[in-house]
Formats: C-alpha cells, structure tokens, sequence
C-alpha cells in the first residue's frame, strides 16, 4: 500500500509518497515535476509507480499552479512560464534540505523527473545540481533557448514588447540551458522519452540533441525511447518505463 501524504515545505506545497511499511525507512529519493497548467495531483500515477519500486516520492506544485495558484488561472502566466520553471529550480535546494534534517536520504540517491514543464525543469536541474544521481526527461526540451524562440509565435502582444527585452530574456535562459553544456551530464543515468507528433513540445530538436551527445564520454549513460506518432501525453506504458528506469538507477 502507498501512503499519500500532503506537506508543505517552506512555502513549497507537495505530495509525499511512500510504500506504507517503509515510510520512516532512509529511502533514496525522487522528485516528479507536474506540466503546465497541472498540479501535484494530476502526476500521481506517476509518483505512485515510482514509490511501488521502493522510492520516496515528492511531488511539488510549481509556482502559480495547485495550491499556489494567484490571479486566477496558471494559464494567465503565460509570460512567466520561464520564471516558474526558474524558481523551482532556485527552490530545489530547499526540498533537499528537509529531507536532509529530517527523514534522510539512503546513500545520497537522488533523482529527478517531470512531464512537458517538468521535463523541461528535469533538464534544467541537471545542468544545476550535480548532487542528481538520475533524471528521467518525459517530452520536456534540454534546450529552454531554442524553445523559447519557438513559442514567440503563440504569446498575445508579443509584437509590441521590444525585442531587445525579449531576447534579453531568452539569454537569461543560458545558465539553464544543458544543450549548451551537455557535458554537465556528467556520466549520470539520464533518459529521454518524446512522442514523433508531439504538437507542444516538438520531438525533432530532443531526438538532435541525443544524437549529437549519444558518442561522447559524458553522456554514456544517456538513453532515448520513442514512441511514433505519440502525442503530449505520457502514456501509463511510458510511466512504467520511466519508474522502471529508476529501479534500475537508483538500486
């Protein structure tokens, strides 16, 4: 059985996920991370087939979504979508830092997932934290710079915002960019799941950025699945690979 429970951390709201027996265990930890415009309760199954393998599970809301939602809808935050994904990467330390002093962590086993949003999060960790063991990336983007000049197009107004500031913007998105310094890889176990007809998230500029790293050193442990003709969704078949991809990591 799973015990689900709900905490607060700081200001951090989460969902904590444990098998029942094991919950005052030293477990090896894992962070999932919701899409845009979800919560910590829409990812769930996710961080139910991850804790069944023995993991204690965090499911944290990002900011503007679940219990932090301000000013009515996540989706009115469309022009802070970097700034989300930037402070739960600034609030990361913190998470750690609880279960730290608290519970502890089985042999510094830790690691870190997330679908769309959180994908494109997952990656950004990486590039952050070289205290991550592993990372599953599930149709996230490991090049936030790219894929933000991808999605100029679809924010209203975004015609009258002097481009100088924008792209100022997109350049502030470097420190968080793993395309731009794969090397921060580092040997990790890290794997890459994208749908061929993702329409949100496109799969071509992720499958390029396997296959320029895929023969290097840093990246021996890197793998990819594809599912063709897969859409934005994650499919309960992905979930179990993705859980099963930490069994394997984080034995």
């Amino acid at each position: 059985m799973i015990t689900i429970t709900t905490k607060k951390i700081g200001e951090i709201p989460v969902l904590e996920l444990v098998e029942s027996d094991k919950a005052e265990n030293v477990l090896p930890l894992v962070f999932f991370y919701h899409g845009w415009t979800g919560c910590k309760e829409k990812v769930l199954t996710q961080g139910y087939e991850i804790a069944r393998r023995g993991f204690r599970v965090v499911l944290p809301d990002a900011l503007y979504h679940g219990d932090r939602l301000v000013a009515g809808k996540a989706s009115e935050h469309k022009l802070e979508f970097w700034k989300i994904i930037a402070n739960s990467i600034k609030e990361f330390p913190q998470l750690l830092a609880y279960y730290h002093e608290t519970i502890g962590i089985e042999d510094e086993k830790i690691g870190v997932s997330g679908l769309s949003m959180g994908g494109i999060t997952t990656c950004a960790l990486l590039r952050a934290y070289p205290q991550i063991t592993a990372a599953v990336c599930l149709m996230g983007s490991p090049a936030p710079c790219s894929f933000a000049h991808g999605l100029l197009h679809a924010i209203p107004g975004i015609e009258d915002i002097d481009p100088a500031y924008v792209e100022k913007q997109i350049k502030d998105l470097e420190v968080i960019d793993l395309s731009l310094n794969p090397q921060k890889i580092a040997s990790r176990p890290v794997h890459f799941w994208h749908g061929t007809d993702d329409a949100t998230v496109p799969y071509a500029p992720t499958k390029k950025f396997f296959e320029q790293i895929k023969n290097h050193s840093y990246a021996e442990n890197v793998t990819f699945t594809t599912t063709k003709g897969g859409t934005h969704k994650v499919s309960y078949e992905t979930t179990v690979e993705m859980a099963d991809k930490f069994a394997e990591y984080l034995a």
